[in-house]
């Protein structure tokens, strides 16, 4: 693979003993932020975490009617 002009330069200063512009470079840089995964079968599973998931629970329509004396 051919070497950027860029590259060159960065490795002609380092030869000459000055400083490496890669040094400072935030750690971040070397982070590819554009990746995205997409959702796996567990989180589809637990989308719905806090809702109304059983609906036969009501099903039922029955009540009990305590009755005292």
């Amino acid at each position: 693979m051919a070497k950027s002009n860029a590259k060159k330069q960065r490795e002609k200063l380092v030869r000459e003993g000055k400083r490496n512009p890669e040094n400072g470079r935030s750690p971040f840089a070397q982070f590819d932020l554009r990746t995205q995964r997409t959702k796996t079968k567990k989180d589809h599973l637990h989308r719905t975490k806090h809702k109304n998931r059983d609906s036969r629970q009501w099903e039922n329509d029955s009540f009990c009617l305590p009755i005292f004396f």
